[in-house]
C-alpha cells in the first residue's frame, strides 16, 4: 500500500505561539518551565493534526526552539570553546547563547555565525569546527520527543540532519581540516542515536541530506559514501535518506547506492527552477526508477513544500501511479517535496481572504490533505477521489482564466524595455567624484541600514489604522512623530547619513507588496525566518505594476526634519521575488522584470522629490542563486539586469546603495560588481570580516559598508570591538571606500541596546578618522 508521509511541519504555531513564548523567556517575563510547556503543547498539536489527517509517517525532532541545525550541534556536543561548556548536556541557556550571543556577569560572548539554508529565506546557525573537538551525545532531545509522541499513542519518524550535510554546512576553524576525516568522527554518535531509538521501538528514522542538491566533487561523494558505509543500522530500524531542493542529477547513483532502506526525491524543484516542469519531473522519476533496485522504498515529493498554490492532484497522482506500476505500491511513499517548515500553518485561519484567491491556495495543513488524497487515489483508484480531483482541476482552470492575473499594459511595458534603461550615465569613478563633492561626507561615513526598533506603540498605531480605530490623519501624525524622534536621535548620535526608521513598514517586502498591483496578502501566512523572527511573505498571483508612489511622502517628511542627507529606502526586485510566494504559471524572471519596472518608478520619484541617496536592498541576491553551477549564469545575468533596470534611471550625483545579507559572496562577486551600485553594505560582523575577503580579492572598486554591529544579537559591541573590525577592513580597502554601519536593519532590537550600540559605532568611526589624520600628519 502506498503510504502518506511527511518530512516536517511548521513549529511556530498557527498564531506564532512559539515566537511569543521564546521572546517572553528572553525578556525574563516567563520561566524556562513555561517555555518548555509551550513547546510540548505545540508538538502535541502538530502530531495529532497529522495523525487525524491520515498520515502513516509523522516526523518528530523537527521541532526546535531556535534552529534545527543548532539543535544538531547541541546533540553532537560540538560547542565552540568560547562558550566555556563543561562537557555535560546542553541546556536551553547555552543553546540560546550560541544562537544570540550572551552578555552577562559570567559570560560575554558573540553569537555563532548565521547563514541561509540552501536557497531558502530560512537562516541556520553555522556549526564551528575547532581543532581537537570530539563529538559526544550531549542532548536527549530526539529521544524525549519520540517518547513524548509515543505517550500520545503516535508512532513517529525521528528526523536527523545527516552527517554529510552537517559536515559540509560547518565552518572549519583551523588549517588542514578534511571533511572526509571529520565526518567519520560524527558516525559513532549517529550510531549511538540510532541504537537508542531502536531500543525505544522506533521503526523508521529520517536522515535529511540536502547536500545531494549541490555539485559534489569526487572527495565530497567519497565522504558521503564512506560515512554511510560506517553507519550501523540496528535490527528492526529502517532509514530513509531525504534529498530535496534540487534534482539528484549526477549524484543519483551515489544516493540510490547508499546502504539504507529508502530514498526521498524532490519532484517540485529542479534544473535551477523553483517550479519543475512536467518534463523535468518525468526525467527525475525515470532516473529514480532505473536506480532504485529491488528493495528500497521510493519517497516522491510531489506536494510543494515551499509554495502555497494548490497541488495539481491529477498530475501528482500520475507520477505516483507511474512509480507503482514499476516497483509496486508497497515501495512508494507520497510526501511533500521538503519539510513544510517553509509554508504557513493553516489556510482556514484566513477568514478575511477573498474566496477566489483562497481557492487557489494550500498551507501546510491543507498540504497534508493533498498528500493523503494522492495516496488514497493510488491505493483505491481515481474514482474514489473523483470529487477531490474535480476540485483540483477547477482551481487550476480558475487561475488560468481569471481576469485578475493578466494585465496587457504591463506586458506592453515589458516589451518596450531598451538597453539604455540598464546603464548609468557615467562610470563609477566619475560618479564618485561628483558624489563626494555634492554629499561632502567625512571619511568613514556612518549610517544605518534602514529600520529602527518597532515598538508596541508603532505596531498598535498601524493595527488601529488598518482596523479603522484611528483615521488617516491620526495615523499619519503617529508615524511622523516617530520619524521625527528617530531623526532627532540620529542627530544626537551624530550619524552622518540618516534614515527615517521605517515605522510605517510592517516588513521590507510586505510593505511594498501591499501597494503593488498583482500582490495579495494573508493575515496568518507566517513562516519562520530565523529564531523567533517570522515573516509573512506576500503572494504574487498576477502581473505586477505600481499604481501610486509608495515611499515618497515619508522620505520627503523625514528630509524636512534635517539638513543632513536622508536615504530613501526601497527593496529590490530579486529580494521581493525571493521573499514572496511567487506565481508558478510563468517564469520567475518574468515576474522579477515586472517588479523591477515598478521599483524603477519609485526610484525616479524619490530623486524628483530631492532625495540624494537611495538604497535598494537586495538582501536575497545570493539566496536566489541556483544550487547547481550550470544554472548560475542565467540567474545572475537576469538578477544583475533587473537591479540595473531598477537603479539606472538617476543622475550621477544621486548615490545608489544596496544591502546584502549573510552570504558566500565569492560565488557572486563578479555579478555584485556588475550591479554597479555606488555603495554596498554587507553583513560581516559575525564572520569577523571574513565575508569581506571576496570583495578584497575581487578588488571591488566601489564603496562598501562592512557591518560592524550584529543586530541579530541583543549584545552591545564595544567601541574597541568595532574599531578592531574597521582596522581589519582598512588593511585591504582604501579609506575612501569604507562606510560604517550595522549588519542589517534594527527593527527587531530594543531601543536601549540600539542607542548604546549606535553611539559606540559613531565613536568607532571617529576614532578611525583620528587615526587617519594622525597617520597623514606623520
Amino acid at each position: 500500500m502506498v503510504l502518506a508521509t511527511n518530512l516536517g511541519f511548521p513549529r511556530i504555531g498557527p498564531m506564532r505561539e512559539l515566537k511569543k513564548a521564546v521572546e517572553a523567556y528572553w525578556k525574563g517575563k516567563s520561566s524556562k518551565d513555561e517555555l518548555l510547556a509551550v513547546g510540548k503543547k505545540l508538538r502535541a498539536q502538530n502530531w495529532k493534526l497529522q495523525q487525524t489527517a491520515g498520515l502513516s509517517h509523522i516526523p518528530s525532532n523537527d521541532f526546535a526552539f531556535y534552529d534545527q541545525v543548532l539543535s544538531m550541534t547541541a546533540t553532537l556536543g560540538l560547542i565552540p570553546s568560547r562558550y566555556q561548556h563543561d562537557g555535560g548536556d546542553i541546556d536551553l541557556d547555552m543553546y540560546f547563547a550560541m544562537a544570540r550571543g550572551a552578555q552577562t556577569d559570567n559570560l560575554d560572548v558573540t553569537a555563532m555565525e548565521m547563514s541561509k539554508w540552501y536557497d531558502t529565506n530560512y537562516h541556520y546557525i553555522v556549526p564551528e569546527f575547532e581543532k581537537g573537538m570530539s563529538p559526544k551525545l550531549s542532548s536527549t532531545k530526539i529521544f524525549d520527543e519520540y517518547e513524548e509522541a509515543k505517550a500520545l499513542g503516535i508512532q513517529t519518524r525521528p528526523v536527523l540532519i545527516g552527517p554529510a550535510t552537517y559536515t559540509f554546512l560547518g565552518k572549519p576553524q583551523y588549517d588542514g581540516f578534511k571533511h572526509e576525516d571529520f565526518v567519520q568522527t560524527l558516525i559513532p554518535v549517529y550510531n549511538e542515536i540510532l541504537s537508542k531509538l531502536a531500543e525505544r521501538g522506533c521503526e523508521w528514522v529520517q536522515i535529511d541530506e540536502p547536500v545531494f542538491s549541490l555539485d559534489l566533487c569526487p572527495i565530497g561523494q567519497g565522504t558521503i559514501k564512506t560515512a554511510y558505509a560506517n553507519l550501523k543500522k540496528p535490527e528492526g530500524l529502517k532509514i530513509l535518506v531525504t534529498t530535496y531542493f534540487e534534482s539528484l542529477k549526477d549524484n543519483a547513483e551515489l544516493a540510490f547506492g547508499l546502504p539504507v532502506d529508502g530514498i526521498h526525491i524532490d519532484l517540485c524543484r529542479g534544473s535551477g527552477r523553483a517550479n519543475t516542469t512536467a518534463n523535468d519531473a518525468g526525467k527525475d522519476i525515470e532516473q529514480a526508477l532505473g536506480l532504485i533496485g529491488d528493495e528500497k522504498i521510493l519517497s516522491l515529493g510531489v506536494v510543494d513544500g515551499r509554495n502555497i498554490w494548490k497541488n495539481n492532484l491529477a498530475n501528482s497522482l500520475s507520477k505516483i501511479e507511474k512509480a507503482v506500476s514499476k516497483i509496486g505500491s508497497e515501495r512508494v511513499f507520497v510526501a511533500p517535496s521538503c519539510s513544510l517548515l517553509h509554508t504557513p500553518v493553516d489556510l482556514d485561519s484566513e477568514t478575511q481572504m477573498d474566496d477566489e484567491l483562497k481557492g487557489w491556495m494550500a498551507y501546510a495543513t491543507q498540504k497534508l490533505d493533498e498528500i493523503v488524497t494522492i495516496a488514497k487515489g493510488a491505493n483505491e483508484g481515481r474514482e474514489n477521489v473523483a470529487a477531490e480531483l474535480a476540485a483540483s482541476n477547477g482551481a487550476q482552470e480558475s487561475r488560468k482564466t481569471s481576469t485578475r492575473v493578466h494585465d496587457r499594459a504591463v506586458e506592453e511595458r515589458i516589451s518596450n524595455i531598451t538597453e539604455d534603461m540598464k546603464e548609468r550615465k557615467s562610470p563609477f569613478a566619475k560618479r564618485q567624484d561628483v558624489q563626494h563633492k555634492v554629499l561632502d561626507l567625512p571619511l568613514y561615513p556612518t549610517t544605518t541600514i534602514g529600520s529602527f526598533p518597532q515598538t508596541p506603540e508603532i505596531r498598535k498605531a498601524r493595527s488601529d489604522f488598518k482596523k479603522g480605530v484611528i483615521d488617516e490623519a491620526a495615523y499619519k501624525k503617529a508615524m511622523q512623530d516617530e520619524i521625527k524622534m528617530v531623526v532627532d536621535f540620529q542627530h544626537e548620535c551624530d550619524i552622518d547619513v540618516l534614515v527615517h526608521g521605517e515605522p510605517e513598514r510592517n516588513d521590507m517586502v510586505e510593505y511594498f507588496g501591499e501597494q503593488l498591483k498583482g500582490f495579495a496578502f494573508s493575515k496568518y501566512g507566517w513562516v519562520q525566518s530565523y529564531g523567533s523572527r517570522c515573516v509573512k511573505p506576500p503572494i504574487i498571483f498576477g502581473d505586477v505594476s505600481r499604481p501610486v508612489a509608495m515611499t515618497v511622502e515619508w522620505s520627503k517628511y523625514a528630509q524636512s526634519c534635517t539638513d543632513k542627507i536622508m536615504k530613501g529606502m526601497l527593496t529590490g526586485p530579486i529580494t521581493i521575488l525571493q521573499w514572496s510566494f511567487v506565481r508558478d504559471d510563468q517564469p520567475r524572471n518574468d515576474t522579477a522584470r515586472q517588479i523591477a519596472l515598478a521599483i524603477r518608478d519609485e526610484v525616479e520619484d524619490l530623486e524628483k522629490a530631492g532625495i540624494k541617496m537611495i538604497q535598494i536592498d537586495e538582501a536575497a541576491f545570493r539566496e536566489g542563486l541556483p544550487l547547481r553551477r550550470d544554472d548560475w549564469k542565467e540567474y545572475l545575468d537576469n538578477a544583475v539586469e533587473n537591479f540595473r533596470l531598477t537603479s539606472c534611471c538617476v543622475e550621477d550625483e544621486t548615490q545608489i546603495h544596496t544591502h546584502m545579507c549573510y552570504s558566500e559572496f565569492n560565488d557572486v562577486i563578479d555579478s555584485i560588481g556588475a550591479m554597479d551600485a555606488d555603495v554596498i553594505s554587507i553583513e560581516c560582523s559575525r564572520s569577523q570580516m571574513e565575508l569581506l575577503e571576496a570583495f578584497i580579492e575581487y578588488k571591488y572598486p566601489n564603496e562598501i559598508g562592512p557591518g560592524v554591529y550584529d543586530i541579530h544579537s541583543p549584545r552591545v559591541p564595544s567601541v574597541s570591538e568595532m574599531v578592531n573590525l574597521l582596522e581589519k577592513a582598512k588593511l585591504n580597502l582604501d579609506e575612501r571606500q569604507i562606510w560604517v554601519n550595522p549588519d542589517c536593519g534594527l527593527k527587531t532590537r530594543a531601543w536601549p541596546e540600539t542607542k548604546e550600540a549606535l553611539k559606540n559605532m559613531v565613536a568607532a568611526a571617529k576614532k578611525m578618522r583620528e587615526k587617519s589624520k594622525g597617520a597623514k600628519a606623520a
